[in-house]
């Protein structure tokens, strides 16, 4: 079966199960590249606690943050884990800003998919996983986020191996599939979904999975 179709079917599995995918909380384009950074080796549980404190100091903005020592940032941030790290990660992305005369991060949406993602993966702290999360959640440019559900569910399923690289798992999807920003950011909500309800990491629920019976195609 070609891997255009067969994605498509899985897709539309998951999309017939658990409805429309819930796409990135966030009240607009600086919050998502913030918690892009923040979610980075932690749940997303610890980042909504980490821009809750952020928002009730009023601070979730760029000028916010600047107005911030880096202790208080810290602590802001704190429920994130790596705290110290991501408090630096987030004064890089705003010195990629203000380097870029950019004040308001959505003016990003003009620039070339391309040169952008190259300009970002520069940003120290940023590697390929959380550059895509903003350009497709933020900025919604098409590019499609893999990352460790993506992985492990396709693996599963024999489409891959296990060793596969970023670049080479976003291929497997983006080669064939339309750029669509609005689908790409549904399907990859979708996965993250399953994989947190049933292709868990241990003991995965196979039998009720909607992706289930195509084990045993």
């Amino acid at each position: 079966m070609k891997r255009e179709v067969l994605l498509k079917q899985f897709y539309q599995a998951l999309r017939d199960r658990l409805g429309a995918g819930q796409w990135w909380p966030a009240e607009d384009p600086f919050e998502i590249a913030v918690g892009a950074i923040l979610t980075q080796n932690t749940n997303w549980n610890n980042v909504e606690k980490a821009l809750n404190n952020l928002k009730k100091q009023d601070v979730l903005s760029p000028k916010g943050i600047r107005s911030l020592n880096i202790s208080e940032l810290e602590q802001l941030i704190r429920p994130s884990g790596f705290y110290r790290m991501k408090a630096l990660r987030l004064i890089n992305l705003l010195d990629f800003m203000d380097e870029n005369n950019i004040s308001d991060l959505s003016d990003l949406a003009a620039y070339d998919v391309t040169n952008l993602r190259e300009k970002l993966l520069q940003v120290k702290g940023i590697g390929p996983e959380t550059a895509d999360s903003i350009l497709l959640y933020a900025l919604s440019m098409p590019v499609f986020v893999v990352d460790a559900y993506t992985k492990r569910i396709f693996n599963r399923h024999a489409l891959i191996p296990e060793e596969i690289e970023y670049a080479e798992l976003q291929d497997f999807f983006m080669d064939v599939l339309e750029r669509d920003s609005q689908f790409y950011c549904e399907f990859h909500s979708l996965i993250v979904q399953t994989a947190k309800k049933w292709c868990t990491k241990n003991n995965p629920d196979c039998e009720h999975c909607p992706l289930g019976s195509f084990l045993d195609n």
